[in-house]
């Protein structure tokens, strides 16, 4: 499975990145998503939602404040 949906949520405030992030996970079912944000309550609040969705997530910090995130359900 070698597609992967972006999702570009930096310079949004909350809750949009979460919401963003969600609609991404409701629309593929399974798959893998990345999202890349520049803030931790982002961060947080993306985890959150994958996490109680059922997707697994990996993080790695990019330059400044941004992180990239892999959100990924089989």
């Amino acid at each position: 499975m070698s597609d992967i949906k972006t999702v570009d949520a930096r310079g949004l405030s909350c809750p949009e990145p979460a919401l963003r992030a969600k609609r991404a996970m409701r629309d593929l079912g399974s798959g893998r998503i990345e999202v890349i944000i520049d803030n931790g309550t982002a961060r947080d609040n993306v985890e959150r939602v994958a996490r109680l969705g059922g997707w697994s997530v990996d993080a790695r910090e990019l330059e400044g404040e941004e992180v990239w995130l892999l959100l990924e359900k089989s």
